[in-house]
C-alpha cells in the first residue's frame, strides 16, 4: 500500500522540525523523513537569531535585519517570519527557554570563554549571563577536558566581561570511569546517587557541594559545565543553590550537548502531540517527478526503496556541514533533487586568501523565489510544489552571522505554512 501524505518534510534539524509542526498547524496530514538523529543534539541549546552583521556585534537583530543583502533568508521571508518563527519556538519550550521580554540578543557565556550573542536561551543558562555585573566562579571537572574553567574565566576577562570572573577545576565525585560520557554524571545527579568519597559515601548532590564549597570566596553566582542533570536539571540546581547560597548556572557545552538534547526532546513532543509521522533512519535516495511536480521521494532501506507520496514537500537537508549540499572537484550540488547551486565554476573562487576570511563558500546554498521555492539556473522554479528551509538556503554565512537557529525557525515556519496551506487547496 502506498504512503500518502499531505506535506512530506526531508530533514530532521530544527528547520525540517518547525516545518513540519508548522504545517500539521495548517491541519495538514505531514510525514517527516530523517536520516540520521537531529543535529540540534549537537548544537549549544543556544537559538540565535542574528549576533554579528559585517563583523559587528549586533544589540537588537531585528534593528539589522534591513540592512543584510537582498539575497540573505531573513530579506526573504521578511521580519514577520521571523518573528513567527520564534512564536512557534516558544510556544515549544515554553518555561525551558528565556528571552522572550526584549528584542535585544542576550550575551552568554560559551565553554572556550567567548561570549556569544544570542535570542533565546535555556532556563538553566540564565542565571550566568555575562552582560551581569556579579562576581562569578566558573567550575569544571577533571573528567570533563573540553571545559577548562580557569582558562574560559581568563577569556571572559580579556574579553571585558563586567564583574570578576574566576574558574576551578575539581574531581567530580565518585568513582565513574574517566571516559564515561557526560549523562552518566547527569544521571547520577538526576538520581541524587551515593557516591563513594575519601571518607565513606554520601549522596552526589552533596558531595559536589562540599568539592565546590571552599573555592567560593566572594562569588555571587556559581556555573558548571552543562551536566546538572537530564531529566531533573531543575531539581539539581535548587538543591545546589541552596547548599551554595548562591545563583547556580550551567555554560553550554558541544556535543554531546545535554541543552541540544532537551531542546530535540521538547521539538519532538511538539511534532507528536501535532500527529507527525517520523521515519528515521534511511536516506532519501531518489524521486518521481512529472509536470514540473514532484510525486514521491523514496528511501532507501538495505537497497530496497520505499517511496512517500505527498502533494507538497519541503527540503530542509542542511549546508555543506549536514551535507544537505555537497561538493567536489566538479562543482557544487544539492544532492536530493539536483537543485540549481550557483557557485563559481573556478574553485579557487570559493575561498578567500585568508583563513578567516570571508569565504564565498560559506554562502553556497540553492536560492528560492519569495515562496521559497528553489530556482533553477534561468530563474524559473525547479518544481512547484518544492520548497526549502534552513542552512540548505544560500545567501548567508551562518557561522559568521550566528544566525543558523534563526534562519532554520523563519524559513522552516514560512515553508510549513505555504506547504500546508498549498496542501489543504
Amino acid at each position: 500500500m502506498a504512503i500518502e501524505d499531505d506535506v512530506c518534510v526531508i530533514g530532521g534539524g530544527l528547520a525540517g522540525m518547525t516545518a513540519a509542526l508548522r504545517a500539521a498547524r495548517e491541519g495538514a496530514r505531514v510525514r517527516l523523513l530523517s536520516h540520521k538523529k537531529s543535529t540540534l543534539r549537537h548544537a549549544s541549546g543556544l537559538v540565535d537569531i542574528l549576533g554579528y552583521a559585517d563583523g559587528e556585534l549586533v544589540a537588537d537583530p531585528f534593528d539589522a535585519l534591513p540592512s543584510l543583502p537582498e539575497t540573505h533568508p531573513y530579506r526573504r521571508v521578511g521580519d514577520d517570519a521571523v518573528r513567527a518563527g520564534l512564536s512557534l519556538f516558544d510556544d515549544v519550550t515554553g518555561d525551558a527557554y528565556r528571552g522572550t521580554h526584549t528584542d535585544a540578543n542576550a550575551l552568554v557565556a560559551t565553554h572556550g570563554g567567548t561570549v556569544k550573542p544570542t535570542a533565546r536561551y535555556p532556563t538553566r543558562v540564565a542565571p550566568g549571563l555575562a552582560s551581569q555585573d556579579r562576581k562569578t566562579l566558573l567550575v569544571g571537572f577533571d573528567s570533563l577536558t573540553a571545559f577548562d574553567a580557569p582558562l574560559a574565566a581568563d577569556h571572559l576577562a580579556a574579553a571585558g566581561v563586567p564583574g570578576a570572573t574566576r574558574g576551578v577545576t575539581v574531581a567530580f565525585p565518585g568513582d565513574f570511569r574517566a571516559d564515561s560520557r557526560v549523562t552518566r554524571s547527569a544521571r547520577a545527579l538526576d538520581d541524587d546517587e551515593t557516591v563513594e568519597i575519601a571518607n565513606g559515601s554520601m549522596p552526589v548532590r552533596r558531595a559536589l557541594v562540599r568539592a565546590v564549597e571552599s573555592h567560593l570566596g566572594d562569588a555571587e553566582r556559581i556555573g558548571f559545565p552543562a551536566v546538572l542533570g537530564e531529566e531533573e536539571s531543575q531539581e539539581v540546581r535548587n538543591a545546589l543553590e541552596s547548599a551554595l547560597g548562591i545563583d547556580v548556572f550551567e555554560v553550554p557545552m558541544g556535543p554531546p550537548s545535554l541543552l541540544g538534547l532537551g531542546l530535540e526532546t521538547l521539538f519532538q513532543e511538539a511534532l507528536a502531540e501535532a500527529g507527525v509521522r517520523r521515519t528515521t533512519g534511511n536516506p532519501v535516495v531518489e524521486f518521481d517527478a512529472d509536470d514540473g511536480r514532484i510525486r514521491s521521494v523514496s528511501t532507501d532501506r538495505n537497497g530496497r526503496p520505499t517511496p512517500f507520496h505527498a502533494d507538497e514537500f519541503v527540503l530542509a537537508t542542511g549546508g555543506l556541514v549536514g551535507k544537505g549540499i555537497d561538493s567536489d572537484r566538479e562543482g557544487v550540488v544539492e544532492p536530493v533533487f539536483d537543485c540549481h547551486v550557483p557557485h563559481p565554476d573556478d574553485r579557487y573562487e570559493w575561498f578567500d586568501d585568508e583563513a578567516f576570511g570571508d569565504h564565498p563558500f560559506a554562502r553556497f546554498g540553492v536560492t528560492v523565489d519569495d515562496d521559497l521555492r528553489p530556482l533553477d539556473a534561468a530563474g524559473g522554479t525547479e518544481y512547484d510544489n518544492l520548497r526549502a528551509a534552513g542552512s540548505v538556503l544560500g545567501g548567508a554565512d551562518f557561522a559568521a552571522e550566528k544566525s543558523g537557529s534563526g534562519i532554520s525557525l523563519a524559513t522552516g515556519h514560512a515553508a510549513g505554512r505555504a506547504a500546508g496551506a498549498a496542501a489543504n487547496q
